[in-house]
């Protein structure tokens, strides 16, 4: 099943994906919901999940 809040983060991440590419009005509020996401999990998550959430980091920080 893995960690929920891990898969928070990335079902976030590909929101605010998909809401930037779309140009959508609320991307900044989406883009903040996914760093919540990923604040939360980053704390939760071990070693390998970490890594893969820095990279999802790098993915939101090229949305802005």
């Amino acid at each position: 099943m893995g960690n929920r809040l891990f898969q928070e983060a990335r079902q976030y991440v590909q929101l605010a994906k998909e809401a930037s590419s779309a140009g959508s009005e609320d991307t900044q509020q989406t883009i903040q919901r996914a760093k919540n996401a990923l604040s939360s999990a980053y704390t939760n998550t071990n070693r390998a999940e970490q890594q893969q959430l820095r990279g999802l980091q790098d993915e939101l920080n090229q949305l802005h």
